[in-house]
């Protein structure tokens, strides 16, 4: 196992239960594992270690990797097209149905290292995908997934979603059925996913919407997640259009929904989570349930801002930071996702409703509790060696690297980010991906891209204006 020692960093923000932070100081990692974090590490631990390579960080903040709770990678070739613009969630959804029942395996591939390819260029070491739509007769969609994030050497949880019925939105070409469904999910857990510490793959699954599935599938979908203890993920509460559904269809919210079908506790995990009232917001925190919140994605659509700092309060732990799809985001960016979660927050709830700090661990130990794991999302001994270096020893900077989280949160973007390792393995250097040629994906990954939309475009007539 290789040890190397990051020495000398400006700062090194460890994000732990006490969120210390070390001034001047170095970290050392042996293979996956960290080591050991202090000041001049080579003279206090002498011949007891053989360094095998001294990395200087001066002039860097050191930070624990990045952890993003919610994507939709393939949605990365469907984006900054003309035919969804200015739409809201539901019509914005029908639009992009049309494009999914084309969707294959080098759509999967393509889209992840766009997606995630960029995620780790922001810093991201870990990442959730909620695949939802599987055409009817193609297969492997989330195979190839986790081949492209393993290429790229990203830390993945890839969720196998589905739909098991047709609305005003929902076409057949992408509706399964039960067996079809939770035959797949198990065929995919047993064959990728790793429930040990310091995994690279761990296998969920979930409806993407839960109300507007069969409650059949829905319990099946507990059973089978109970079975093979694995996470249960999906949407909740995300729009107005929603909630409305529900109170027509049940008689209820969507939180209460899911309360009455087992659907919140340890297991679980939900994404954007905005409507929700007082006696709701108590609920998740009471249950456990992980959310995910998508500043970025929930602004794009209008569809509103989670209560994040009454999700706090309430005792909420479990909550990470999600890009979500590229066609609502239009980017994969934690950097950016990080800024407007910070303003959107002061915009909605008030000036002092939250502090940078609050939102480098949603993005960091808050995610990585929202994901189950423990061996990740702050760096202490014993912990997995993902972290980034950020120079912030640049112009664009200059006269702000005073508090170093506050500078991240409110200054920092992409250009910030040097180096990504994930499992004690460089993945980014100097801004570009290590373990892949950067130019190839790109041309294969826009290849696909007009592929698809060129389909796409015989039955959505607005997408032709986006292919001259």
């Amino acid at each position: 196992m290789k040890t190397v020692l990051y020495q000398n960093a400006d700062w090194i923000i460890t994000m732990d239960e006490e969120r210390r932070r070390y001034r001047h100081a170095d970290l050392l990692i042996s293979g996956k594992e960290i080591k050991a974090i202090g000041k001049n590490l080579k003279d206090t631990l002498g011949d007891t270690v053989t360094i095998d390579e001294t990395v200087d960080a001066s002039g860097r903040v050191i930070l624990p990797g990045f952890v993003n709770t919610h994507h939709h990678t393939w949605q990365t070739l469907i984006r900054n097209i003309k035919a969804t613009q200015g739409l809201r969630l539901e019509p914005w959804l029908t639009t992009m149905y049309e494009i999914y029942k084309d969707l294959n395996t080098d759509v999967a591939r393509a889209g992840v290292y766009v997606a995630l390819g960029e995620g780790l260029k922001t810093g991201i070491t870990t990442s959730n995908d909620l695949w939802y739509p599987h055409p009817v007769g193609v297969t492997c969609l989330v195979d190839a997934e986790i081949e492209a994030a393993k290429e790229l050497g990203i830390r993945f949880h890839p969720v196998r979603s589905y739909h098991s019925v047709t609305s005003d939105i929902v076409p057949p070409e992408v509706v399964d059925s039960i067996e079809g469904v939770m035959g797949d999910a198990e065929r995919l857990v047993k064959k990728y996913h790793d429930p040990s510490r310091f995994s690279m793959c761990q296998v969920g699954i979930g409806p993407s919407i839960a109300y507007y599935e069969t409650e059949e599938i829905v319990r099946a979908t507990i059973d089978l997640a109970e079975k093979l203890d694995i996470k249960v993920h999906g949407h909740l509460a995300e729009s107005r259009g929603e909630v409305a559904f529900v109170e027509e269809h049940y008689g209820c919210r969507p939180a209460e929904w899911f309360r009455r079908h087992d659907l919140l506790g340890d297991r679980f995990y939900y994404a954007h989570c905005i409507h929700l009232n007082d006696e709701e917001v108590q609920l998740m925190a009471d249950t456990n349930t992980g959310i995910s919140t998508c500043p970025i994605s929930n602004m794009y659509l209008s569809s509103g801002s989670c209560r994040i700092p009454d999700l706090l309060r309430a005792g909420v732990k479990r909550f990470g930071i999600g890009v979500d799809g590229a066609a609502s985001s239009n980017s994969a960016s934690m950097m950016e996702e990080i800024r407007v979660s910070y303003l959107l927050n002061r915009l909605s709830w008030g000036d002092d409703s939250i502090g940078c700090e609050d939102i480098l661990y949603l993005a960091t130990a808050g995610g990585a509790a929202a994901l189950g794991r423990d061996d990740i999302g702050h760096l202490a001994p014993g912990m997995a060696a993902d972290f980034t270096l950020m120079n912030w020893d640049q112009l664009q900077y200059a006269g702000g690297c005073n508090d170093p989280v506050d500078c991240i949160v409110l200054s920092g973007d992409a250009r910030m980010i040097e180096t990504v390792v994930v499992n004690g393995e460089t993945v980014v250097k100097n801004g570009r991906l290590t373990k892949v040629n950067e130019e190839e994906k790109r041309d294969y990954a826009a290849a696909v891209g007009r592929e698809l939309l060129t389909k796409a475009s015989a039955r959505i007539p607005g997408l032709k204006a986006d292919l001259v």
